[in-house]
């Protein structure tokens, strides 16, 4: 048999592991979490770009704002709208989370030669 002060010494092992286990499990939902709304603010800003690029004939507000309209219907927030010649870029920006602030770029415009 062991000692006596070595009674309980494997509960408290236990709880220090169950404890360092539910650690990483918070964390790795929170990197998830972070991944999957910087993949929410590139899709916005992919799909913000490409409506901007297709209302172009109508004039560079026009365009901006339906890039805006988009980009707000999917959770993100237009942070610019920079138009040049037939290519429009979008720059969408999310909220702040633990790891800062994300955004996300995207280009849409005519097909090079």
């Amino acid at each position: 048999m062991g000692r006596l002060g070595d009674r309980g010494s494997a509960s408290v092992v236990a709880v220090v592991v169950v404890a360092v286990w539910f650690g990483l499990v918070v964390v790795g939902v929170r990197v998830g979490e972070v991944v999957v709304d910087r993949h929410r603010l590139g899709a916005a800003a992919d799909l913000g770009a490409l409506a901007a690029a297709g209302q172009l004939s109508g004039g560079v507000s026009e365009a901006c704002a339906r890039a805006g309209w988009v980009v707000e219907r999917m959770g993100g927030r237009l942070a610019a709208c920079l138009v040049e010649g037939w290519e429009v870029t979008v720059r969408v920006s999310g909220e702040a989370g633990v790891f800062g602030a994300l955004s996300a770029q995207a280009r849409a415009g005519p097909a090079e030669p």
